[in-house]
Parts: C-alpha cells; structure tokens; sequence
C-alpha cells in the first residue's frame, strides 16, 4: 500500500484533515530547511518569548485547531526528511496563525536514561495540544513563544 493510501485511509472520515494534508507537507518542508539556519533568525517569527496564549479556546477554532493537529500528526510519519517536534511545533504554529488561531510553542529539557540532557518542543492551542504532547512529561520548561494575534 502506497503511503498515500495508507494517510487517505487513517483520514476517510476526516475529510477536512485529509485537505489540509498538502498545506501540512508544505509547511513541515519549509520549516525544516528554515531550522537549518541559526535558530536566532527563526525565533522572532515564533511569537512574544516567554510568552503563553490562554488556555481556552474558541469554540469556532476547535474544530480548525483539531484538523490542522491530525493532519500533521499524520503527514510527519511520512516526510522523507526527519519531521522532529520542533518542525512539528513551529508548523503547526504556522498553520494556526494563518487562520488567526493563537496558539504557545514550548521547549524544554529533560534527560534521558543514560544521563545525557535532551530537548523537546511541543504546541498548545488553548486547551487542545496540537504537537508533541505524547513525550512533553518530564521535561522542564526552558522558553516558550506565544503567537499573540490581535484582530484589526
């Protein structure tokens, strides 16, 4: 089975989260090669540092805010580069502020088993988590971004 088989049928029912597939591709891409340059050139894109949105969302946005967390959940297994947290995070970041939904990107820092220290990124949208929730516990808070966006 094809790997574009494989995502339409984990989104048959879905079928919003199935048309944001393409928009998802294209953002984890471009946030991958933009974290190849020095994170101090991508970090004033990602909101007001040390910043937090507030943890209610709206309820117009919590149908949005779920399509977009599926649909990059389910395309980041299949991006032929690494989709790490941070490229998860930072696109889903992205993907909110274009249709003027809030949201607060965390890293932090833990350490694993063998001692080494490890870093995680992971995004909230007011209540929903729409990356890296399934490995955030554990890890200590070091910064956090909030996109912060005003209505005109």
């Amino acid at each position: 089975m094809t790997a574009f088989r494989r995502i339409r049928k984990l989104l048959t029912h879905d079928q919003a989260a199935l048309a944001l597939i393409p928009e998802a591709l294209w953002r984890l891409f471009l946030v991958r090669v933009q974290l190849l340059f020095p994170f101090a050139k991508t970090a004033p894109q990602l909101g007001i540092q040390s910043g937090e949105t507030a943890a209610v969302s709206n309820d117009v946005d919590i149908p949005r805010i779920q399509h977009i967390t599926k649909a990059i959940r389910v395309i980041s297994r299949y991006t032929p580069w690494k989709s790490t947290c941070m490229v998860r995070a930072v696109a889903g970041l992205k993907m909110l502020e274009k249709r003027g939904i809030e949201s607060t990107l965390y890293m932090g820092v833990a350490k694993d088993k063998q001692g080494r220290m490890i870093a995680h990124a992971w995004l909230r949208s007011g209540a929903y988590y729409v990356s890296g929730d399934d490995a955030m516990k554990g890890f200590v808070v070091v910064e956090k971004f909030a996109k912060v966006l005003h209505a005109e």
